[in-house]
């Protein structure tokens, strides 16, 4: 079990974000495909489609865990205004946040990376190898759940400022 997490994500000021963008998924795997296909179309409008395949190697194994262990078992009531999984996207001049929120209060567990020849259980794994941090914490009031988190570096776009330091 891992503890909630923040460090190594920076102060995250919403009226600094450059873009943002967030999509309900539906609690079936199909939504993993829909997740990488938002990626892309987020990313390409935002000029980054050369950061995708990493974003979206994060992306679509945050999902699949937020589908695999985040969801209850059970056919308990769920309402369209809290959909099971959402992705959010956001942009800062020099960072990337990719997060998913999932039902679930259970902290991710991250799985043996010794064995490769396991068909899963890497999943954190690959997202520690292909972002800068991530980590997760619980949510509070009126949410409930939890938020995965990848965080990647970005070089600014020409002719943009660069952040200050945080």
């Amino acid at each position: 079990m891992l503890e909630p997490l923040r460090q190594g994500l920076p102060p995250l000021d919403p009226a600094t974000v450059s873009g943002a963008a967030s999509c309900a998924l539906p609690p079936r795997y199909e939504a993993v495909r829909e997740a990488r296909q938002f990626t892309r179309g987020t990313l390409n409008q935002w000029r980054m489609s050369e950061h995708f395949d990493d974003v979206c190697l994060v992306v679509s194994e945050l999902v699949t865990n937020a589908l695999r262990h985040g969801l209850p078992t059970g056919d308990g009531p769920r309402t369209p205004q809290d959909p099971p999984v959402r992705l959010h996207l956001m942009r800062w001049t020099e960072r990337l946040v990719c997060a998913v929120r999932d039902p679930s209060h259970d902290s991710p567990v991250a799985g043996d990376s010794e064995d490769f020849c396991a068909e899963s259980g890497r999943g954190l794994f690959l997202v520690d190898s292909f972002a800068d941090s991530w980590g997760w914490h619980p949510l509070g009031g009126a949410l409930s759940g939890k938020v995965v988190w990848a965080l990647f570096q970005v070089p600014p776009a020409p002719g943009t400022p660069a952040e200050s330091a945080y």
